[in-house]
């Protein structure tokens, strides 16, 4: 006899300063992924807008701002732009592999180097090895974590550049977090190389979906996620595509060269939050 599926309990964090825009709050709702069905919950919450983060899958639920709205790319439909077109060329040379989510040295050192250049003030930023870890291996879903490697001329592996935390659902990628080398002059565009090589790599598996977390629109730091189209944003009518002159006029906005007397890019402390901690039972 199949045992019944319990509906799942829900939580609500006390407010906190928001990640993404100074001088508001944030709060989350979030549930605990567990048992024998979490990787049925975890695409179901991910439809309404959930993501994961380790055993926990959390939305925001802020009192007064609805900024964060979660995307996706339809995968299927994709059309690069002539600048994602020129980072596909540049670094299609990579090897990419799916590896079980297991937490490597190598994998730390490089988020350590990542951290400390584009987001030094950010919620992850105190990380250390058993954090890191643990975000990576404690996963009651079925997550892969993709690294890419620079080609070499032996069986040996290459240097690792680039890395993404992935939950693989029934309707897409969901990437959970990427990082990579922030410093080689010779790989430009490797972010956005992950998340174009997720794209393809969706479309190419069937599926319909690559998840790019939360856009929030008044953060810089987040801007680029506006540039994958076509794109759909979860509104309060469901899954909606952004129009084709709304996305040109955020894409030009996030493309503007930005003016380099006003110092580092303000308004987060990073692309993350604080990790949702579940309660101690």
């Amino acid at each position: 006899m199949t045992a019944p599926i319990r509906f799942p309990r829900f939580f609500v964090t006390s407010p906190a300063p928001c990640p993404y825009l100074p001088g508001k709050s944030e709060r989350k709702v979030f549930t605990e992924l567990k048992g024998a069905h979490s990787d049925q919950l975890n695409e179901a919450l991910g439809r309404i807008g959930f993501r994961r983060s380790q055993t926990v899958a959390y939305r925001p639920s802020c009192l007064d701002c609805q900024a964060c709205v979660s995307v996706r790319v339809v995968a299927n439909e994709f059309r690069a732009s002539s600048t994602q077109k020129r980072d596909i060329k540049r670094n299609s040379d990579l090897v990419v592999t799916e590896c079980r989510p297991w937490a490597t040295d190598e994998q730390f050192e490089l988020l350590s180097k990542y951290l400390g250049m584009r987001h030094p003030d950010g919620g992850m930023s105190t990380m250390d090895e058993m954090d890191y870890a643990d975000m990576v291996e404690h996963t009651p879903v079925t997550s892969t974590l993709v690294e890419y490697r620079e080609p070499t001329e032996t069986e040996e592996p290459g240097r690792l550049v680039g890395a993404c935390l992935t939950d693989r659902q029934g309707d897409g990628l969901s990437m959970i977090y990427s990082f990579y080398d922030p410093d080689h002059e010779e790989r430009a565009g490797l972010g956005n190389y992950i998340i174009l090589d997720h794209i393809l790599r969706a479309a190419d598996s069937g599926l319909p979906y690559v998840y790019l977390g939360y856009w929030v629109d008044g953060s810089p730091r987040m801007q680029y996620k506006v540039r994958y189209r076509p794109l759909e944003k979860l509104t309060r009518e469901g899954w909606q595509r952004m129009g084709e002159d709304e996305q040109s006029k955020l894409i030009a906005a996030a493309t503007a060269p930005r003016d380099k007397s006003a110092g580092a890019i303000g308004g987060a402390r990073g692309k993350d939050g604080q990790p949702v901690k579940f309660p101690a039972s």
